[in-house]
């Protein structure tokens, strides 16, 4: 019975504990240029044209197009910077180390 409960402990931290890794191919962090600050820009006023948009007016159709927009818009400010990614078995992690800390 002991066995059995360590096994699932051991998955259980193994599962929360896996790292969430991005593939970057450089180790520096990206400069932004003066292109890629307008094109932010000009997504930022689109992302605002949609949200005060009055969405009941609009067919379903019309809908899930603005939603493929937005998505696109998402993934290319994305693809512009960088960041890190904490999975949260290893925040919580993080957490117990700097309680037991202090």
């Amino acid at each position: 019975m002991k066995k059995q409960i360590y096994i699932l402990a051991a998955i259980l931290f193994l599962t929360l504990a896996a790292p969430v890794v991005k593939a970057n191919d450089n180790k520096s962090k990206p400069e932004i240029t003066a292109s890629q600050i307008a094109r932010a820009e000009v997504i930022h006023k689109r992302v605002e044209e949609i949200r005060d948009l009055d969405k009941s007016q609009l067919s379903r159709e019309e809908r899930k197009q603005l939603r493929n927009e937005l998505q696109e818009l998402k993934r290319e400010v994305k693809s512009m910077g960088g960041g890190i990614y904490l999975s949260v078995g290893a925040i919580i992690i993080i957490l117990l180390v700097l309680i037991l800390i202090l």
